[in-house]
């Protein structure tokens, strides 16, 4: 059993009167009723449904979400059906929307559900968030919409819409103003249809009070809008400083054998933890090929020789700038295991496809296609140290 996570206990800001209550509560939910967009998960009240739909919105965009949410259910209908599923499956099915960190949770959560729960999901916030990957905010969604708690939610448009409804300062992070957008929403979550109301609060800051250009003469709550009355609503809240990505450069090691190729499956934990992946170690922009292959040697436990640089593909993540080095290699023997990686394993394109890999990865995999590696094995031109590849295949990504 997962240790219970604990919340610390938010100070209250001034209270909500019970008017001020029913003057935003009133308005927002029948606002909600007659503008809502017509998405899938909120035709139904399947807890399993509305779970999935809530872990891929995050960090993704609703117009992606929905045919990924639909695949998904298709094939994995049931938390027990995902349970029992391997998890490679899961991660295949996954393949596109990045951050995997939250499938390896979802299959966690999942075999916990049914071990623990019966297969049942439980129907507070309180016992949700005991699961793998339930933060406070996606347990306040399942249980107030799933099961009509009111149970708050915080999410970035909700924070936005309190923010300004109450002139909450401090930037987004900040502990006391957290502390004090959670205490408002646990106020307003009180009421009918708490789970309508999450949603509406939602809605409402992904549709009208948005980041910028907000449609403040839409608002049903206009006039019970602090930063509105003050035209602070273009101030709060203040937009967070992000850092530049940093940038990373891997080298994979192309290894053709027999129309297989090789591939690792990394640690759980990192970057693209827990994925397959053409065996990759961590270089520098400058390192020469030579050394680089030196540095996969190592990591497989194989003597490697260069072949030819194939390629190199980038990928804009949300926190990196990655470019992969694709470096054809030979050797011998061949490795079926190592330290470096949880399993080793030599597939074929079409073995691949089920295999649990990262969008940057699977580019990197149809580039290396895409010159023939596997057509007789054939070794590409050999290419000079610290040469940089002219091919470059660039795409952007949030998650990898």
């Amino acid at each position: 059993m997962s240790p219970r996570k604990r919340t610390a206990t938010a100070a209250l800001p001034p209270p909500v009167s019970p008017e001020r209550h029913a003057a935003l509560r009133g308005p927002l939910l029948s606002w909600y009723d007659r503008n809502k967009r017509d998405l899938p998960w909120r035709r139904t009240r399947d807890p399993y449904a509305i779970w999935l739909s809530e872990v891929m919105l995050q960090q993704t965009q609703v117009s992606t979400v929905i045919p990924y949410w639909e695949r998904f259910l298709a094939r994995f209908p049931t938390v027990k059906a995902l349970a029992s599923a391997p998890l490679d499956d899961v991660l295949s099915g996954w393949k596109g929307l990045g951050y995997y960190t939250r499938a390896r949770n979802l299959h966690r959560a999942a075999q916990e559900v049914v071990e623990r729960f019966g297969g049942k999901f439980p129907p507070t916030a309180e016992e949700l968030i005991t699961l793998p990957g339930f933060g406070r905010y996606t347990a306040g969604a399942v249980a107030s919409i799933a099961f009509g708690e009111p149970a708050p939610i915080v999410d970035g448009n909700v924070a936005r819409v309190l923010s300004r409804l109450f002139e909450v300062e401090g930037l987004p992070g900040d502990r006391d103003r957290e502390a004090t957008l959670w205490a408002l929403a646990t106020e307003l979550a009180k009421g009918e249809r708490p789970g309508d109301f999450n949603q509406a609060l939602m809605e409402h800051g992904a549709t009208t009070c948005r980041p910028e250009s907000p449609l403040c003469l839409l608002c049903p709550v206009r006039d019970g809008c602090f930063a509105y009355r003050k035209g602070r609503v273009h101030e709060l809240p203040p937009a967070k400083v992000r850092a530049a990505p940093r940038k990373l450069f891997l080298a994979l090691a192309v290894w053709p054998h027999a129309g297989t190729l090789l591939f690792a499956r990394r640690a759980d934990k990192g970057l693209f933890g827990g994925l397959w992946e053409l065996p990759a170690v961590e270089v520098d922009e400058e390192t020469p090929e030579a050394e680089a292959v030196q540095r996969l040697s190592s990591t497989l436990g194989a003597t490697l020789a260069l072949e030819g640089t194939l390629d190199s593909v980038r990928r804009q993540l949300t926190h990196r700038d990655l470019t992969l080095r694709l470096l054809r290699v030979s050797g011998g023997p061949r490795p079926t295991k190592s330290a470096a990686f949880q399993e080793l394993r030599w597939c074929t394109p079409q073995e691949a496809e089920a295999l649990g890999m990262s969008t940057a990865m699977q580019r990197a995999l149809d580039a290396v296609l895409g010159h023939g590696v596997l057509g007789g094995d054939a070794p590409a031109a050999p290419a000079p140290a610290k040469k940089k590849a002219a091919g470059r295949t660039t795409r952007k990504a949030t998650g990898g």
